[in-house]
């Protein structure tokens, strides 16, 4: 078997937060927590890669216009230096210098930004964009339209239920992961010096891993249950660490920008 590749760096972009109770994020748990949620940046010899956008940036300033009464309900704190595109440009790069983008699926939080990047490549997995614009009513809030209707006519491609190597050197990975979303992705990053598994929202917290527990408003729970249990398989085969992106644990044991990984 040939050695894999590996990308350059990988950056976890600065974030903003929700406070929420933990039984919102893991069946059975009790109690609150503020939660991250990190874009993820990473730099490969044929272009840069984004994985997740984040909340829309104007919402830094008026969370209100942007998320009606949600903003307060989810306890959000947001700066304005941590937007996506603020942080891109504190790293020195241009919002057209994103060669790809990948989203781990169309929730609100983490596709707020797919509007700033026109020109690059998309990636979303095999039915997140028909469920995000007609979503299942119990989960229909976690969904804004707005922030993926910018993707229509776009360059998108649909990872059709299976991994896909983005650049064909084991490098970067699109893991199809679902049952949060129909079309829930994680991402396996190789670098010099470490692996990572990027979960997206596969899991939202470390004791979901430990105990395979799904989110109370996961769209399949025994897609769920599969893809938790996968990703602790795939841990162990690519010798990986797993970054749980909403994880605080997580948050606070990982450097992130402008450090990054190598």
């Amino acid at each position: 078997m040939a050695t894999p590749g590996t990308a350059k760096r990988m950056w976890a972009l600065d974030s903003p937060t929700f406070t929420v109770d933990k039984s919102l994020l893991l069946l059975g748990a009790s109690g609150e927590c503020t939660i991250p949620m990190p874009a993820f940046l990473i730099e490969h010899p044929k272009g840069l890669v984004l994985f997740d956008t984040g909340l829309v940036p104007a919402a830094a300033t008026d969370p209100e216009g942007v998320y009606g009464p949600l903003a307060e309900h989810l306890g959000l704190s947001f700066l304005p230096e941590q937007t996506v595109d603020a942080q891109l440009e504190a790293l020195g790069y241009k919002l057209s210098d994103i060669k790809y983008v990948i989203a781990s699926h169309t929730h609100f939080d983490h596709t707020g930004g797919l509007y700033l990047f026109p020109d690059a490549q998309f990636y979303v997995g095999e039915g997140d964009m028909r469920f995000g614009f007609w979503p299942d009513p119990a989960g229909a809030g976690f969904f804004r339209q707005a922030d993926i209707e910018p993707l229509r006519g776009r360059n998108v491609l649909e990872v059709p239920g299976v991994d896909h190597d983005v650049f064909g050197d084991g490098s970067v990975v699109i893991l199809f992961t679902p049952g949060h979303t129909p079309g829930e992705l994680s991402l396996l990053v190789r670098l010099p010096g470490r692996n990572f598994i990027l979960t997206g929202d596969t899991v939202h917290l470390r004791d979901a891993l430990t105990t395979i527990a799904p989110m109370p408003h996961d769209a399949d729970t025994v897609q769920s249950l599969r893809s938790i249990r996968r990703l602790n398989l795939l841990r162990d085969s690519a010798d990986a660490t797993i970054w749980i992106s909403h994880d605080p644990e997580d948050w606070a044991e990982f450097k992130h920008a402008p450090n990054c990984f190598e």
